[in-house]
């Protein structure tokens, strides 16, 4: 599999999932709602640590810069 995110879109993921455990161990999110933002946490961290968003794939996109 081709690695297509770039460094600032891996880095935007990781402060999203950051966001997420945050707003979670604050109390801000419960049920239903938490179980999703935790399941879009857990993806944006595998494809930040793997550096591959499968979504791209379909469309051709990539925000690596290429040399």
């Amino acid at each position: 599999m081709t690695k297509n995110m770039g460094s600032i879109d891996r880095t935007l993921r990781l402060v999203a999932v950051v966001a997420i455990g945050a707003a979670y161990l604050l109390g801000y999110l419960s049920g239903t709602v938490a179980i999703a933002a935790g399941v879009i946490a857990a993806a944006f961290f595998l494809t930040s640590l793997v550096g591959t968003c499968p979504a791209y794939l379909p469309f051709g996109l990539s925000t690596r810069n290429r040399p």
